[in-house]
């Protein structure tokens, strides 16, 4: 009886260790699908940009999840001096579905869709005061709250720096160049072989009409000189 509980305890022991294997496979592929199919917002792959005192600028913001949205909460913020500003809030119910958005400042502008995935704003006129981070935050209930955020950086100047485009202009000339060269070569090629085919088609004349000559005088194509008489006796 000991050693048949022994093997039963043994057995039930293994089935346990299986139980416990296969729901630690079965968490792992969960959570990865979780991490796969999770929201994530996105300012684009340009994480900064330059403006001039006082033009318009947009700030991007794209939001993305393989499970679904609802109720997604957005939020536009500002980093002024660690002090966090927002912008503007909102939430869409659904998919395709436009939110209304609540704009706390000044000279902002929700200009997104829900259509398109998109939660961008307009900053007009901008100062050099609107220069630093802003922030797109995103939360989606339908994933636990899971959240995500994104940060832009706004760089104000009086002028926009110029491009030095020398050694672009180094590069076409070359490129211009070197085509140039191939193109009067290819004609220079074109005229020899013109030339060429000419004289030969001049030598090839030339001894066509030549062996006529050397036959004519050879007697060879006279026809009276063959078929002249046998002279009378």
């Amino acid at each position: 009886m000991a050693s048949v509980d022994s093997t039963g305890s043994g057995v039930s022991g293994r089935l346990r260790s299986g139980d416990l294997l296969h729901a630690g496979l079965v968490v792992a592929l969960l959570l990865g699908v979780w991490s796969v199919g999770g929201l994530e917002v996105s300012t684009g792959k340009v994480s900064s940009i330059e403006a001039m005192n006082g033009s318009t600028v947009l700030l991007p913001c794209t939001y993305s999840s393989c499970i679904g949205i609802k109720n997604l909460f957005f939020s536009w913020r500002y980093n002024d001096n660690g002090t966090m500003l927002t912008l503007c809030q909102a939430v869409i119910p659904i998919e395709g579905v436009e939110p209304r958005v609540a704009v706390y400042q000044e000279r902002v502008e929700f200009v997104g869709s829900s259509k398109s995935n998109n939660i961008s704003i307009l900053l007009w006129n901008i100062t050099f005061e609107d220069e630093g981070d802003y922030i797109c935050f995103a939360r989606n209930p339908k994933e636990k709250n899971r959240n995500h955020s994104a940060v832009f950086t706004l760089i104000v100047v009086d002028q926009m720096k110029e491009v030095d485009n020398t050694l672009t202009t180094i590069i076409v000339s070359v490129l211009g160049g070197v085509i140039g060269l191939v193109i009067f070569v290819m004609v220079i090629k074109a005229l020899v072989v013109h030339f060429l085919l000419k004289d030969d088609e001049k030598n090839k004349e030339c001894l066509v009409s030549s062996s006529g000559n050397d036959n004519t005088e050879n007697g060879l194509s006279g026809a009276k000189a063959d078929n002249k008489g046998t002279p009378k006796a």
